[in-house]
């Protein structure tokens, strides 16, 4: 699942093959960004821009933010979200400036090892508004070694256990839940207290 081998051209092709449930995953992380006020929204390694597409559909009034390393991903989402802010940035560099209401992440954190994860989360948590929402849609390490699906390079692919990220993220000072889990796939949602 190393974004470094995806193209921007092939890359929704080659992510639906590798990660079977990507569509599920996507509409499953849509879903978790209802019910609550958006007006800002910042996209963690947003790659071509779906996940952002499908959370501005939710939230069409919301202002979004987006980050990704790759300059050539960005170009491809540029087109998909000609109103968006993006920026080059890695999950390691400064967040954008907040407050952000809905901060989400699709198949970008599994990147971070333990240690980068728990930080991030910090410093997302500092980043968004108070009763703000985290919404992570990514692969993991299932309890069961048969739901390995998602090839893991084992280099730039570091996934976690749910309970691990579940701790981080109370850690950061979030209540966090997981929203859905298919084989090594699963969307884990983390709210502010609301002040």
């Amino acid at each position: 699942m190393s974004q470094f081998h995806f193209h921007p051209d092939t890359y929704l092709e080659l992510v639906t093959a590798e990660v079977p449930a990507y569509r599920r995953l996507q509409e499953v992380i849509a879903d978790a960004a209802a019910g609550i006020d958006v007006r800002r929204v910042l996209d963690l390694a947003t790659g071509t821009g779906v996940t952002a597409q499908h959370i501005t559909l939710r939230h069409p009034g919301a202002r979004l933010v987006a980050i990704d390393e790759s300059e050539a991903m960005l170009d491809v989402a540029r087109r998909a979200l000609p109103d968006a802010e993006l920026q080059v940035r890695r999950l390691q560099d400064e967040l954008p400036a907040g407050p952000f209401d809905l901060i989400v992440s699709a198949l970008g954190i599994h990147h971070l090892d333990g240690p980068g994860k728990a930080d991030l989360f910090m410093r997302v948590a500092r980043t968004l508004s108070p009763g703000g929402r985290f919404i992570i849609g990514d692969v993991i390490v299932p309890e069961d070694p048969d739901d390995v699906v998602t090839p893991i390079d084992g280099v730039h692919d570091k996934p976690s256990t749910i309970a691990e990220q579940l701790g981080w993220l109370a850690a950061a000072g979030f209540t966090a839940r997981v929203s859905w889990v298919e084989r090594d796939l699963a969307v884990l949602v983390g709210d502010l207290p609301a002040g």
